[in-house]
């Protein structure tokens, strides 16, 4: 009887589990809607699957404790193309977590706004055209959007501001017209707000600073805003507010450089000293005038105070009627304060040297924005030419360990590595200065029209360059991730982190800068990246997202699929196929032998076509989605030389 109790209640649970199973994948539950999903969206991990396994057991699907509903999706880059059609996604009425990023989407559906539970909605670098649905105001209980990389159009809808929970908001990059909607001040909890890159118009909505009391980042860069400086924000909250703006807003001429809030007292407590002291002046003054009973009218006894233009013209473009709070006012005597040049000790630099190169930090002399901060060009004295980069971001490491990071930085050297050359501490900034690089960066040269405007760079159509330009990125990685000591992971390997100096020998820039933050910068902030440049496993849910050599691997692969293509990353024209981004629709061609499809045309002449077909296996070594399957710089820089073009070439 033991044994016959013990295999009925074994055959119980044994058919417990298949019936859960089976009602997983029966209609009108919340598996059957996440199959349904993928199916009709054709993605490519849907494909790959068994039907006979358990949709919550996939890759990017959670669910609650009970295994009975789907309480997370995340599908990013999976190739999900079209329409999202009614009844699949939308029906998952417990969903709190959406990521379809890095897709091919174009439009949504009607039942998405109803799901109330949702607390994260992630539909960033997608095609999804049209206005933005007024009921979007469904989601109260939404915490984090990110719309940022699509084709919206019209207006901003006034119900955003039934989202009271909401703490990110990322519109940038679409086509939304018209005024900042008035609503969006009842969305108290906002941390971050980027609206950049639009069609914006109109003045500020009064009432800012009181609305969004925990602010800590403001991005309305690239609209055509108009309004003040906002007295009450953290200064730090300004770092790109109103860069590129073509308006005349006060604040939007240049980004970058607000003073740290500790600083904001001082200069109150200095002001307040001056102002005692002057009085004190004046009340001298007319004691010394009764003493003596001067008959004469009495002398002035004023210290001239510049006006605000004088106070503008002092401090260059960053003065926008914030009575000496940017962070060049708060650079006293200039002339005082070093620039610290590696091979050249004894030249006599100054921050007041830095200034009248860049002629004040003029946007005239801007040549880039990075994640880091922008770039400004100018001669130093000496005639050497430097590219001057303002580290926007706060630090937690003290002057003297930012200083010897830099130093140590400066004796990293390699021919394929643009060069640390000097560095300057003006107040809290840290500014870096590096070697200037004549040619600009690879991502303009190959995808914008520079190529063909500039004589002296159409050797950038021949594939002996561009494989030499590949050659020479893999070798800086490879000296980075195997001949530093400690060694260094890059973070930010993209295109336009490659520079062509004036022997249009490659440079890889911006390495090391990561650590000079310190704390200050959360995760994402230090390690993130364009959509188009991140590895597979950092799109996984509970990834640990840190940076390996590895994730620099899959970079560099992307890189290289660029240079063989010559197409974009993502939003480029892949022929024939319909994927979502450039590695997919290569790897496609790869697998199937048919990899010759992807070599760029202007280059297809230039050079054995085997050559090109091999370095694009390569690439789909680099870019293989289990970081263990990639080789090392090191190997690859030893399978790039195997295909080396000769001389002849």
């Amino acid at each position: 009887m033991a044994e016959m109790g013990f295999g009925f209640f074994d055959c119980l649970l044994i058919l417990s589990l298949l019936f859960k199973h089976v009602t997983c994948q029966l209609p009108n539950t919340d598996y059957f809607y996440v199959s349904d999903f993928l199916k009709k969206m054709g993605s490519n991990s849907y494909m790959s699957h068994n039907n006979s396994i358990p949709v919550f057991t996939w890759k990017g699907v959670q669910c609650d404790a009970k295994g009975e509903n789907v309480i997370g999706l995340k599908a990013s880059g999976l190739g999900l193309t079209g329409l999202i059609p009614d009844s699949t996604i939308g029906k998952l009425t417990k969903l709190r977590f959406l990521d379809l990023s890095n897709n091919r989407i174009t439009a949504l559906p009607s039942d998405l706004w109803s799901l109330g539970s949702l607390k994260r909605l992630n539909l960033s670098c997608n095609k999804i055209t049209g206005s933005l649905s007024n009921n979007i105001g469904n989601f109260g209980r939404l915490q984090v959007v990110d719309l940022s990389d699509n084709d919206f159009s019209g207006e901003i809808p006034e119900t955003i501001s039934s989202l009271v929970s909401l703490q990110t908001l990322k519109l940038a990059g679409n086509g939304f017209e018209g005024s900042i909607p008035t609503g969006i001040l009842r969305c108290w909890s906002l941390v971050s707000l980027d609206l950049s890159s639009n069609r914006l118009n109109g003045t500020l909505p009064d009432g800012l600073t009181a609305a969004f009391p925990k602010l800590k980042y403001l991005n309305l860069a690239r609209n055509e805003i108009y309004g003040n400086l906002f007295q009450g924000f953290s200064l730090d909250t300004f770092e790109t507010a109103f860069y590129g703006s073509l308006n005349s807003c006060p604040i939007a001429a240049n980004p970058v450089l607000f003073k740290r809030r500790a600083h904001i007292h001082k200069v109150f407590t200095l002001n307040l000293a001056l102002a005692l002291t002057l009085a004190m002046v004046y009340l001298l003054a007319g004691l010394l005038f009764l003493a003596f009973n001067c008959r004469k009218k009495s002398r002035t006894w004023l210290v001239k105070q510049p006006s605000y233009k004088e106070e503008q013209n002092m401090s260059g473009p960053f003065s926008f009627q914030t009575d000496s709070t940017t962070w060049v006012a708060d650079v006293k005597h200039a002339t005082s304060v070093p620039v610290m040049m590696f091979e050249k000790p004894l030249l006599n630099i100054t921050f007041a040297d830095l200034l009248s190169a860049t002629s004040n930090f003029s946007i005239s002399t801007l040549v880039s924005e990075g994640k880091f901060g922008p770039v400004y060009r100018g001669f130093l004295p000496g005639g050497i030419y430097v590219a001057v980069k303002i580290l926007v971001h706060g630090s937690t490491l003290t002057d003297h360990e930012v200083a010897r990071e830099l130093e140590y930085l400066g004796r990293i050297k390699h021919p394929n590595l643009v060069p640390l050359i000097g560095y300057c501490l003006a107040g809290d900034q840290r500014i870096p200065i590096y070697d200037h690089m004549e040619n600009g960066n690879l991502q303009d040269l190959l995808h914008d029209t520079r190529e063909e405007d500039s004589e002296g760079l159409s050797t950038l159509t021949t594939w002996t360059f561009r494989h030499k330009i590949a050659l020479g990125i893999a070798r800086a990685l490879a000296f980075l991730h195997h001949g530093c000591s400690p060694p260094y992971v890059h973070k930010d390997v993209k295109a336009s982190s490659v520079y062509l100096d004036l022997n249009l020998e490659p440079r890889l820039s911006d390495f090391g800068l990561a650590k000079l933050f310190g704390t200050s910068l959360e995760d994402d902030e230090i390690s993130g990246r364009s959509p188009a440049y991140v590895p597979p496993e950092f799109s996984q849910l509970e990834s640990d997202d840190t940076p390996t050599p590895k994730s620099d691997v899959y970079c560099f692969g992307v890189v290289l699929f660029e240079l063989i293509t010559g197409k974009k990353p993502i939003r480029d024209n892949y022929p024939e196929e319909q994927e979502a981004n450039l590695v997919s629709w290569v790897r496609g061609l790869v697998r199937k032998n048919q990899g010759s499809k992807a070599i760029d045309p202007k280059i297809r002449d230039t050079g054995a076509v085997y050559q090109m077909e091999e370095a694009l296996k390569i690439a789909y070594l680099c870019t293989a989605e289990l970081p263990t399957k990639r080789p090392s710089m090191q190997q690859i820089v030893g399978l790039l030389k195997d295909i080396e073009p000769t001389a002849s070439q």
